[in-house]
């Protein structure tokens, strides 16, 4: 084999290795934007979710005075588990939004740190 050919199967090597490594990138980058978006629409739920609880409390305190009977009870228990609601979405939303950040392919960086050291050898 020439020295020439030689230099040509390790660029083509080289490209291919290089596209891999894009293509990893790629890959990363919509796995992480997907888990990001899939945090921030929980997030958002949540958000409603407790508005939806100060309004059930705003609620709850109105039919407390008006009455002492069972029916402020009901929308006390109602403000108590949309809180709840909320406090879940809030947990699971930040955890995604934690994976999902910063957005960078970090597996596509090491590899290509990988194959830039074994070219140098």
């Amino acid at each position: 084999m020439s020295v020439g050919a030689a230099v040509r199967r390790v660029a083509d090597r080289a490209s291919a290795v290089a596209r891999l490594e894009v293509e990893l990138a790629t890959l990363e980058l919509r796995k992480k934007a997907a888990q990001l978006g899939i945090g921030i629409g929980l997030g958002l739920a949540a958000a409603v979710l407790g508005l939806l609880m100060f309004a059930f409390l705003l609620a709850t305190i109105a039919a407390a005075l008006a009455t002492f009977l069972a029916t402020w009870l009901a929308l006390l228990i109602m403000t108590a588990a949309l809180g709840c609601g909320a406090a879940i979405l809030g947990v699971i939303a930040l955890g995604l939004i934690k994976r999902g950040t910063p957005p960078v392919p970090e597996q596509a960086i090491h590899e290509a740190r990988l194959t830039k050291e074994r070219l140098r050898r």
